[in-house]
């Protein structure tokens, strides 16, 4: 499992995935279903995700199985930005689909 702080044009959001790669194919196509095609992603340990989010993190992950790939942990950027220092993401990864350009 993965998580992740996207940037996309309708602002910051934090997601689980039980995908290996944030631009895995099912995850793009998850992910335009939800209008976004573009945006900036930076991995969080997922250990450090489980301690900021606590409970909320429990309920959204009894949700998440293994045929699913996509859940919304946060959909609130502010707090997002508030929960988690800059130094603590991963690299940026960049994707910009076909609706995109």
């Amino acid at each position: 499992m993965k998580a992740a702080l996207l940037f996309t044009g309708g602002g910051p959001l934090v997601i689980l995935t039980s995908h290996d790669s944030l631009t895995h194919p099912q995850l793009l196509e998850k992910l335009g279903a939800k209008g976004i095609d573009k945006f900036i992603a930076h991995e969080i340990p997922v250990d450090l995700a489980k301690e900021r989010y606590g409970n909320h993190f429990a309920v959204v992950i009894r949700d998440l199985h293994e045929t699913d790939d996509l859940r919304i942990l946060d959909y609130n950027g502010h707090r997002a930005f508030q929960l988690f220092r800059l130094s603590e993401l991963g690299p940026a990864t960049q994707y910009e689909g076909e609706m995109a350009r």
